[in-house]
């Protein structure tokens, strides 16, 4: 499944995407919320998705709640297909997927864990030794935008850089998680953008004060369900600015796969639904190239990722603030 989080008259949803069918057809967003209770109506009995009200709310309702979000799929899916207009009972449900407002899929994750030098050839390319163990960061929930968004270049930043990243997005709670184990704990995968302050970043050892800007943890467009990845070591990832390829790798190419990081990280943290671990960028980044290409003002960073679809924003710098007038 493709679940998405959106706003539709002014308010937000967690949704799924509906397919396009038949020639001609367009894509659809079901609110998961108003679907489960149209199905309990329908069938006379509670459905799991009533109580759900965001991401972190579907993926906490485990196998039982994504199952009744395929249930919706199919079921609402049978009522459009015999017609190309959405029935009246079913429009505060579905929504056309051009007019609506993606938001990250995870906007307010409880954790936004990053991996440093995870890519052999980025790690070379700055003069790095292969770390022998994942180096983490962190974001913020501030650093969260969606592929509606634009991002915004802080004025203090001399340096902003851009990072395509894979993700994974963590479904089932669990600390000391074997590798054997990890991939039980995957809810599914989405792409990300680690925007980076390099002048900030390289101020001190810790990276953290370059890479957890508000707005400079770029996410989506959608959740990509794990069954729906068959092998997530073996995914292209190409990054363009402003149409010009800047990366072009395989996450074969992660020196420590999703297994390794989710044991790893597991051991310092108890790992929960919604928590987001960005696995790092291949060589190309902007502050390495010749000459340097660090983003401004007006530039497109477009991300795709094989399965993921892409992710595209536009660069802003920061406006004034208004003084008061006091």
């Amino acid at each position: 499944m493709r679940l998405v989080t959106f706003t539709a008259n002014k308010k937000e949803y967690v949704g799924v995407v509906l397919a396009a069918t038949g020639k001609g057809g367009m894509e659809r967003i079901i609110d998961l919320n108003a679907a489960g209770r149209w199905m309990s109506k329908k069938d006379g009995k509670g459905n799991r998705l009533e109580s759900v009200n965001d991401m972190i709310g579907l993926l906490e309702s485990g196998r039982g709640g994504l199952a009744a979000a395929k249930r919706a799929i199919g079921a609402i899916g049978r009522e459009l297909k015999a017609t190309k207009v959405v029935p009246v009972g079913l429009r505060r449900i579905v929504f056309d997927y051009n007019r609506v407002r993606l938001s990250a899929p995870v906007p307010k994750p409880r954790k936004f864990i990053c991996v440093g030098l995870n890519y052999r050839d980025h790690a070379l390319e700055g003069g790095h030794e292969i770390p022998k163990v994942p180096t983490l960061f962190n974001k913020f929930a501030t650093s969260v935008i969606g592929p509606a968004d634009k991002i915004i270049l802080p004025k203090v930043v001399k340096k902003p850089d851009y990072e395509g990243e894979f993700a994974f997005i963590i479904g089932k709670k669990g600390r000391n998680i074997p590798k054997s184990k990890a991939l039980e704990h995957v809810a599914g995968y989405t792409i990300v953008n680690d925007v980076s302050a390099r002048d900030f970043q390289k101020r001190t050892s810790q990276w953290m004060a370059g890479k957890a800007f508000d707005g400079f943890g770029v996410m989506g467009p959608e959740l990509v369900t794990a069954d729906e990845i068959k092998n997530p070591h073996n995914l292209s990832i190409t990054t363009t600015v402003s149409g010009k390829v800047m990366q072009s790798s395989n996450t074969k190419q992660l020196i420590f796969n999703v297994q390794a990081l989710i044991a790893d990280i597991s051991q310092i943290c108890t790992l929960e639904p919604g928590d987001i671990v960005a696995t790092g960028t291949p060589s190309g980044v902007g502050i390495y190239a010749n000459p340097q290409r660090l983003l401004k003002e007006g530039d497109v960073v477009r991300i795709e990722i094989e399965g993921l679809g892409a992710l595209e924003n536009t660069c802003t710098s920061e406006k004034p603030t208004r003084k008061s007038t006091k």
